[in-house]
């Protein structure tokens, strides 16, 4: 069997070279556009550390489309960030962003660097540093950074502070998202992805493709990844009625087949640091959780956790995609044949730069909008995507649509609807690009 390659960049162009064969007419020309970034910004620079020794870091700012409005995206921290990592991540912001139908185009940024390993004073000096380095590239229509891996409203905080000194005697809240709510930040924020990955499964729910689950109350769920999104996924199911049979962390899994209290759970991590070792659970491995039996799975943690060697072992009924990227295109084929239904990142997590337009614009207004008023409107976007998506899934089943493509002279079959959802954003961007015209 060939060894499955998992190279962000790779990934990201067999998703698009599927999704491609079931557009029409669109030509080659316009295809490499769509497929390369706009602008990579390598930055290295030097911070002096607590210990008065100094330490050069390198990061990046990816651009990879404008075509709909300025560059949205988060700021990651991490020390295995690469440069194909980031362009990867700044397309599917794109197609996001498209999908989910708000004017921004995508973006990604990342400083190579462990935040477990740096002080607050430090976190704060790197932040600042990147950001003045990013002057001629950041702003509140050109580029909007915001939360992602490691980074949280703190982050936004300093990133704001530092522009705004920088660029006095204007509004420049809108130059991030993400930020505490005493500097601008939206209601509903925080907890936007997590919410955001509920909507997408209730509303998927009811459209009657997973036998004998129509709802979210009842459902045994495992969720991998107890961070921002995995921990607010969590709450909400759990709200919800659902029973939540299995939580992760990087210390390992813990399951409980009656169903984990999330308050106790919560608790003990916030006492202890981790998940495993609380009393009245078993505990398993990360790769474990992914092969449980349960109702639905939520990969909240890092890409590429379902792959073609562990593909053809989840026995979940539906997976819902809280991370980036957490499933490789060949276990995308697997679990299609399976008959396991999956909820794309596109849609699943894009409840985080979709309540991080709503802040955008509220800053430009200068208003800040209550927490239901935001919620509400997060539920219609996602309701919106969630149906659009699948009326065009169905078209394809009643054979309303076909493939516009052929592999080796054979119709590919049906899509998924990872593949039905590119296939609309990368038209939209497409037909916008071609609206405004080719300049010059």
């Amino acid at each position: 069997m060939t060894e499955e390659i998992l190279d962000p960049l790779v990934i990201s162009e067999q998703q698009f070279d599927r999704a491609r064969l079931y557009i029409q007419h669109l030509q080659s020309g316009l295809v490499d556009f769509l497929k390369q970034p706009k602008r990579v910004h390598i930055i290295h620079f030097p911070i002096e550390m607590d210990d008065c020794s100094v330490r050069t870091f390198r990061c990046y700012r990816v651009i990879h489309n404008l075509v709909f409005g300025p560059g949205k995206g988060g700021v990651r921290y991490h020390p295995d960030i690469t440069e194909e990592e980031v362009i990867s991540l700044a397309k599917l912001m794109t197609w996001k962003c498209a999908l989910v139908n708000i004017p921004f185009g995508g973006a990604k940024g990342g400083v190579c660097c462990d935040v477990k390993a740096l002080s607050k004073n430090e976190q704060r000096r790197i932040t600042r540093r990147f950001t003045s380095e990013l002057l001629e590239v950041i702003g509140p229509y050109t580029d909007i950074p915001a939360p992602d891996m490691y980074t949280d409203e703190q982050t936004m905080a300093w990133i704001y502070d530092t522009y705004d000194v920088l660029n006095p005697g204007r509004n420049n809240r809108p130059i991030v998202t993400g930020k505490p709510i005493e500097l601008g930040g939206s209601y509903g924020r925080t907890e936007a992805t997590g919410l955001g990955c509920l909507y997408a499964t209730e509303r998927f729910l009811t459209k009657g493709l997973v036998p004998e689950i129509s709802e979210v109350a009842g459902a045994r769920i495992a969720i991998q990844g107890f961070g921002n999104v995995g921990r607010v996924a969590a709450q909400e199911f759990f709200r919800r009625g659902a029973r939540i049979v299995a939580l992760s962390d990087s210390s390992g899994c813990i399951f409980a087949e009656s169903g984990l209290n999330l308050d106790d759970v919560i608790q003990f991590k916030k006492e202890h640091g981790c998940l495993v070792g609380m009393p009245g659970t078993l505990s398993l491995t990360n790769e474990e959780l992914i092969e449980l039996d349960c109702d639905i799975l939520i990969p909240a943690a890092v890409g590429n956790q379902i792959h073609a060697g562990n593909a053809h072992h989840v026995r979940a009924r539906l997976i819902v995609e809280a991370a980036n990227n957490p499933t490789t295109p060949a276990a995308d084929l697997v679990l299609q044949q399976n008959g396991i239904y999956l909820i794309p990142d596109i849609i699943a997590n894009a409840g985080g730069v979709t309540v991080s337009y709503f802040e955008w614009v509220q800053n430009h207004a200068n208003e800040q909008w209550d927490l239901e008023t935001v919620n509400t409107k997060l539920k219609r976007k996602i309701y919106d995507c969630v149906d659009t998506v699948f009326k065009r899934w169905q078209n394809f089943v009643v054979g309303e649509e076909k493939c516009a493509d052929t592999i080796s002279g054979e119709q590919p079959g049906n899509p998924d609807f990872r593949t039905v959802a590119l296939m609309t954003a990368i038209e939209r961007v497409a037909n916008a690009t071609l609206i405004r015209g080719i300049w010059p």
